[in-house]
């Protein structure tokens, strides 16, 4: 019993001391990078100091993926090691003699297993074997700057697209309330011309280093497009639709919009079956996104005044179409496109409208009585002498 009395009294002594009585061993830093014969990163393991030639490790520091390590150890000289998760035991990697730590100083030393002394001591087969990977990951690393380069030049891309189409809005806001109509679609085109032709750029450089990307020669034809360039829009698109089509794993929206752009340059040369059939195309390879495909269509038409091409697209269209307020559009796309068919009554002098036209009239005012063009479509019925239908109901004959 004496005896246990006696060692709680020296462990409660000691408990006791107090903290300032307690040196703290002085100590010095070590922290630098673990690099494999390759000269990347080596990540894992741990890096060790040691003073019997390795046999033991006296300090030793964990490595991050990032190949780092940092630690201190009691001041002296050492030899320095590391080991990797699956080095065996007693066995290193690398070795490094000649570590001096000192108190209160912070040593930088790396482990650089892609210097000459280590390259030259080992076998020649994984000389020859470190050779060909040094040249894999130096193609890999290249391969890498270059598409950091393009997902750069595609991020300034998209920008430049969105500014090209908002070219109008921006071109009113810096001339002011007082600028003409004309002066406006003016500034508008310059805008709009600045935008593309640094896409143009962007693009010619970058099909040139990647010419096996459908993506970049999309976007140089989507330019050449907008600047109305349209034979080397053609080329390039199908340059793009040649490379997707081709692809393991096709992107349906990318087919998409490369069959709508080359359908895009048919309608602005007025080749109405080649444009016909390229917003088919697009409507097929991405029917998740068919009646934009199909409306587009009938845009770009009226945009271009082909009448007949414009109503044939717009009931194209309207098979697919459910949103009411894009019915709506294609209804006075539709309209605009038959009121050119309209003739005068000799005998008093008023506007004959085709049937169909009325129809497409009266139904656009059924989906959108206070629409952007409800007023235009009013006007028109109302010199046809025709009645406006506030809930349209097709003619009996008709469906």
């Amino acid at each position: 019993m004496k005896r246990t009395l006696s060692l709680w009294l020296g462990i409660l002594a000691l408990a006791l001391m107090p903290a300032l009585a307690q040196t703290p061993a002085a100590t010095g830093k070590i922290h630098g990078r673990v690099i494999n014969p390759t000269g990347a990163a080596q990540g894992g393991g741990t890096v060790s100091l040691s003073t019997d030639g390795g046999s033991t490790a006296k300090f030793t520091f964990p490595v991050s993926a990032q190949g780092e390590y940092t630690g201190e150890a009691a001041p002296g000289t050492y030899m320095i090691f590391y080991r990797a998760p699956e080095t065996p035991a007693g066995k290193m990697v690398d070795s490094l003699r000649g570590i001096k730590i000192t108190v209160g100083e912070d040593v930088v030393q790396d482990l650089d297993m892609s210097r000459a002394e280590y390259i030259k001591a080992l076998p020649p087969e994984q000389q020859k074997q470190l050779e060909e990977l040094k040249k894999q990951n130096a193609a890999a690393m290249n391969a890498n700057k270059v598409i950091a380069a393009l997902n750069a030049d595609l991020k300034t891309v998209n920008q430049d697209i969105k500014e090209a189409e908002s070219a109008r809005t921006a071109a009113a806001q810096q001339l002011g309330a007082g600028a003409t109509n004309s002066a406006i679609e003016a500034k508008a085109t310059e805008l709009r011309e600045a935008k593309y032709n640094e896409i143009l750029a962007l693009m010619t450089k970058d099909t040139e280093a990647k010419p096996d990307e459908p993506i970049l020669w999309t976007n140089l034809a989507r330019a050449q497009l907008g600047l109305k360039k349209y034979p080397d829009a053609e080329v390039s698109y199908k340059k793009a639709l040649a490379l997707e089509s081709a692809a393991k794993k096709q992107n349906p929206e990318v087919l998409g919009v490369i069959n709508a752009g080359l359908g895009e340059v048919f309608a602005r040369q007025s080749k109405v079956a080649e444009a016909n059939a390229a917003y088919d195309a697009a409507a097929k390879a991405d029917p998740a996104k068919a009646s934009f495909h199909l409306r587009n269509e009938a845009v770009v038409f009226f945009q271009e005044k082909n009448s007949p091409a414009q109503v044939a697209a717009a009931d194209e269209a309207l098979k697919v179409e459910t949103v009411p307020a894009n019915q709506a559009l294609l209804y006075y796309i539709k309209g605009q496109g038959l009121v050119m068919n309209a003739t005068v009554d000799p005998k008093t002098n008023r506007i004959v409208l085709p049937d169909d036209c009325t129809d497409a009239y009266n139904h656009y005012l059924t989906l959108a009585p206070n629409g952007p063009y409800a007023a235009e479509v009013k006007g028109i019925l109302a010199q046809a002498n025709q009645k406006i239908e506030s809930t349209y109901k097709a003619p009996k004959g008709k469906k």
